[in-house]
């Protein structure tokens, strides 16, 4: 049988699968602490291998639905987005607690009654680290037969549509956070992360929508 992933793929899905491990160990450690030594050296495998497998599986299927494909490539790089997310939120969280004694939920600005927390910080800066990773890979990769098109214009309605989607998750993120961290028996890391997810669910089906339709329409 003819191998349906050609170079590109191969080289793609596992860099993207060595990116996912490396950004889940602090996910992990801020999780699950109790099992970051047992499980953390088989994290980086296990997704490297994962990502390479899916791809082929979903191939194997685009062949017959094209648009499997296409939906496959999308959902890897927003795995893997989502990874970045909450893993540069969870090292930044990492840091704050134990090199500068500060948590989340602590406040960095007070005007009336609107508080700019730590967390809200932490998230902004993980919603634009992932958001650049974005970019890069459904410009090169998902959506690759658009990308000729891109120019200034293009850049700016990447940046408009991604601007509302910063929006869209870091207020949903906040907004989890601070309803639930005072009241749950989860640590402030854990309730973060869940959080943080929450967002990047909120954000994601705009973002789709944003980038397919508008961004990088053929």
């Amino acid at each position: 049988m003819k191998n349906p992933l050609d170079r590109k793929d191969w080289t793609f899905g596992a860099v993207i699968g060595l990116l996912i491990g490396i950004f889940f160990l602090p996910i992990l450690k801020t999780a699950f602490p109790d099992l970051f030594p047992v499980l953390s050296y088989a994290v980086i495998p296990f997704f490297f291998l994962g990502a390479l497998a899916g791809l082929f599986v979903s191939r194997l299927i685009g062949t017959k639905i094209p648009v499997i494909w296409q939906i496959a490539k999308f959902g890897l790089i927003g795995v893997l987005n989502s990874f970045i997310d909450l893993g540069v939120l969870s090292g930044l969280s990492l840091i704050g607690r134990s090199a500068l004694s500060v948590d989340g939920a602590d406040s960095i600005i007070l005007i009336g009654a609107f508080a700019l927390t730590y967390y809200m910080v932490f998230k902004t800066i993980s919603f634009v680290v992932s958001n650049a990773n974005s970019y890069f890979w459904n410009k090169h990769w998902t959506f690759e037969s658009a990308k000729k098109k891109m120019d200034h214009a293009g850049f700016l309605q990447f940046f408009a549509v991604s601007l509302i989607g910063l929006f869209v998750n870091v207020a949903v993120s906040a907004t989890v956070y601070q309803l639930g961290v005072t009241t749950t028996s989860l640590t402030s890391g854990q309730w973060g992360l869940l959080s943080g997810l929450a967002g990047i669910f909120a954000g994601l089906a705009w973002n789709f929508i944003g980038y397919k339709f508008v961004v990088f329409k053929d």
